[in-house]
């Protein structure tokens, strides 16, 4: 089912989770898919490593979800390292698997690159994969959101307007960057919407694990601390247990307040890691019926 089908009738919870770096890994991150199974989320996805460097065993465990788990997959698919071709050749193995829907990203540069290059061949931006897919596929197609706007993004006007044009191209609904002040993401919910944004937004939230790891996620993705949340970082710098515990409560707070507002799911970074998400949950008891 398309996940802009599964919107329109419903609240969603998704779960996000990563790829190993070695084909070994596959059944403990199938593992981690399972255990997170019976809170019935409405769909699931599996990123890309930077640079595309883990997209077959991506694309394995998006698959495998999809028929060993028959759970609703959303297919991570980024421009980088990619030609149009290549593109063409996983987009067909895709849809062969029944995979209905794709998320479709510029994706991060290798390490090794500290700008973004396309694929000679490929394409340089989201927006241009995204037309590509809707013309040529019947995929149901989401897009990435920046709540506080794109670390390369020359203005948070000129980065919402870059969203609109991946709505214009085909994309069916948005998911978040993470960010930790809701009124982040209330002030963008509202911006989209004053210039012609109508699809569905999902905020996506990434509980904090550690006081080390969350300050790295934020520097990379050019998303703030709130002065509240960088007291109990502090707190618990050198307690990652602690920081854990505080993670939970924080993330606990942050979707309730979303959920009350009427958000149109949430979508959970899980880092492969389940049990600061399903503490959450249980915290919650979200009911995912339409309001």
């Amino acid at each position: 089912m398309k996940i802009q089908d599964i919107l329109s009738e419903n609240r969603t919870i998704s779960f996000e989770f990563f790829p190993p770096r070695e084909a070994s890994g596959i059944p403990a991150v199938l593992g981690k898919i399972e255990s997170l199974k019976s809170y019935s989320p409405n769909f699931i996805s599996v990123t890309y490593g930077a640079g595309g460097s883990t997209r077959q065993f991506t694309e394995e465990l998006t698959i495998r979800a999809k028929t060993d788990y028959n759970m609703e997959v959303m297919a991570h698919l980024t421009c980088v390292g990619h030609t149009v071709k290549e593109l063409d050749e996983v987009l067909v193995r895709l849809e062969s698997s029944s995979i209905e829907n794709i998320i479709a990203l510029r994706g991060d540069p290798p390490q090794d690159q500290p700008k973004f290059s396309a694929a000679k061949g490929g394409f340089e931006h989201a927006s241009d994969l995204i037309r590509y897919i809707n013309e040529r596929y019947s995929f149901g197609i989401g897009a990435a959101c920046y709540p506080e706007g794109h670390p390369e993004a020359v203005s948070f006007d000129h980065d919402i307007r870059y969203a609109q044009l991946k709505v214009n191209n085909g994309a069916k609904f948005l998911v978040t960057q993470l960010f930790y002040d809701n009124d982040d993401f209330f002030r963008f919910v509202n911006r989209a919407r004053d210039i012609g944004i109508e699809v569905p937004i999902i905020p996506g939230v990434l509980p904090v694990l550690s006081s080390k790891q969350i300050r790295r996620f934020t520097r990379l993705c050019g998303a703030s601390i709130p002065v509240n949340l960088e007291e109990q970082l502090i707190k618990y710098e050198n307690d990652d247990e602690g920081a854990r515990a505080m993670g939970v409560e924080y993330a606990t707070n942050q979707v309730q307040d979303l959920w009350d507002a009427g958000v149109a799911g949430i979508h959970f970074y899980v880092l492969n890691r389940s049990y600061s998400v399903s503490k959450i949950l249980d915290n919650l008891n979200l009911d995912t019926c339409a309001p």
